[in-house]
C-alpha cells in the first residue's frame, strides 16, 4: 500500500498544478515511487497509469520489485521507444524533472514530439517528488535509524583504534570496512577524514597525511540501509588540544545544543539555522561558520529540508535532518559536530547516539 499511497499523493500534486502526467528520471525518486532499484529506467505516472520503462537487463527485476507497474521495454534509441511510450496517452501536458533531465535529453524529447506532430507539451517541474520524500513514513525512519546505529558503532570502533602515525586514508579505509562488514550498503557519500590544516576544508578528501597529537581531526561518515542514509560527524583530538581547539569545540557544541533544544514544528529552515549561528556569532566566530546548519537525509544523503540562511521550508513532524554547525580556520583546522534528528511531536529528537562531548 505504501507505493500506492505515494502515487496517489503525487497524482494529487499533479492535479493541483494542472499537469496530466510526469516523466520521472531521478534515481531516488524512481525508487521511492516504484521500489525499483535498477540503475537505468524511467517512470511515467498519469491519473490512470503507472509505467516503468527500462531495458532488457532489468525486466525481470522490475516485474518483481514493481508489481503495481506496467513494465515497458526500452531500446538504446530514445527516438524509437519514447513515442511508443506516450502514444496511447490522451493528454496535453507532461511534466519532467527539470533538475535531473539534461539539456541534451530535453532537446531530444522536444524534437521527437515535434517530428511526431504530437500535441503533448513538456512542462518543467521542480521538487514535486522531493517534497513528498521530505516527510518520512515510519518505515523510512526505522531504516534511517538502522543506518544511524551502524555509523554510531563505526565511530566507537575507530575511536578505540585511532592513533598518531595513521594516515587519513588508513582511517577512512578502516571505517569503510567496518561499515560494510556491519551491514551497510554502498557508502552514501565519500568518507571524510581530515586532520590538522586539512580539517579547515568542510569537504576534504582523505589524504596520505599522517595525523599528529594535539590537532583537530574531523571524521564524517554515513551508512546506507535499504537505500536510506545516515550522516554523522565528530571532531576528535589525540592527546591534549590547544586553547583554540577547546574554545572552538565548546562553541560548536553549544551551538548544536541550542538548535536541537529550540527547534520546533512550523519553524523555517532559516530560523533553525539562526539558532546555532547566533551562538557562534556571539563567540566571535560568525565568519568561520561557512555552511548551512543542516539538510534532510533519506534516500539521498542531502535532500529536503534545508536548514540554512534564506531557507523558507517549514519543519514538520516526520522530517529527518542533520544538525551540523562548524567553525573553520585556514591554516589551523576546523571543528564540526553532526547528528541526525527526526521531528516528532513538534520537537527535534536526536537519533545519533555516538558521544558528542570533547573526546
Amino acid at each position: 500500500m505504501t507505493i500506492v499511497n505515494r502515487l496517489n499523493k503525487l497524482r494529487q500534486k499533479l492535479a493541483e498544478k494542472e499537469i496530466d502526467g510526469i516523466f520521472v528520471s531521478q534515481p531516488e525518486n524512481r525508487y521511492y515511487l516504484s521500489g525499483f532499484d535498477g540503475s537505468s529506467g524511467f517512470l511515467l505516472i498519469t491519473p490512470q497509469n503507472a509505467i516503468l520503462a527500462t531495458d532488457s537487463r532489468y525486466l525481470e527485476q522490475a516485474k518483481i520489485q514493481s508489481p503495481d507497474y506496467k513494465i515497458f521495454q526500452v531500446t538504446n534509441d530514445i527516438a524509437d521507444w519514447f513515442p511508443r511510450l506516450v502514444a496511447e496517452l490522451n493528454f496535453n501536458r507532461l511534466g519532467f524533472e527539470a533538475g535531473d533531465i539534461t539539456f541534451t535529453m530535453h532537446q531530444q524529447l522536444t524534437d521527437i514530439l515535434s517530428k511526431a506532430k504530437a500535441q503533448l507539451k513538456l512542462v518543467p517541474t521542480n521538487g514535486l517528488v522531493e517534497f513528498l520524500r521530505a516527510r518520512k513514513e515510519p518505515e523510512e525512519i526505522e531504516l534511517i535509524t538502522k543506518a544511524v546505529q551502524i555509523t554510531d558503532n563505526a565511530f566507537e570502533y575507530i575511536e578505540d583504534i585511532i592513533h598518531a602515525g595513521m594516515t587519513e586514508k588508513e582511517i577512512a579505509w578502516e571505517i569503510e570496512k567496518f561499515l560494510r562488514e556491519r551491514g551497510s550498503e554502498a557508502m552514501p557519500f565519500d568518507i571524510i577524514v581530515a586532520s590538522g590544516p586539512n580539517s579547515a576544508m568542510p569537504h576534504a578528501k582523505p589524504s596520505s597525511r599522517t595525523i599528529h597529537p594535539g590537532e583537530p581531526i574531523i571524521i564524517d561518515i554515513g551508512a546506507r540501509c535499504r537505500g536510506y542514509s545516515s550522516d554523522l560527524t565528530r571532531t576528535i583530538c589525540l592527546g591534549i588540544g590547544d586553547n583554540t581547539f577547546n574554545r572552538v569545540y565548546d562553541t560548536v557544541l553549544r551551538a548544536q545544543q541550542a538548535a536541537l533544544t529550540a527547534i520546533e514544528a512550523s519553524m523555517k529552515g532559516e530560523q533553525a539555522d539562526g539558532l546555532a549561528r547566533a551562538v557562534i556569532e556571539q563567540a566571535g566566530y560568525g565568519e568561520a561558520f561557512e555552511h548551512a546548519l543542516g539538510h534532510g537525509i533519506g534516500l539521498a544523503p542531502h535532500e529536503q529540508p534545508r536548514l540554512g540562511p534564506k531557507s523558507s521550508e517549514h519543519l514538520v513532524d516526520g522530517m529527518v535532518f542533520t544538525i551540523e554547525p562548524g567553525i573553520y580556520f585556514a591554516g589551523w583546522g576546523g571543528v564540526r559536530i553532526e547528528d541526525d534528528a527526526v521531528m516528532e511531536s513538534g520537537k527535534a529528537r536526536v537519533i545519533s547516539k555516538a558521544r558528542g562531548d570533547l573526546i
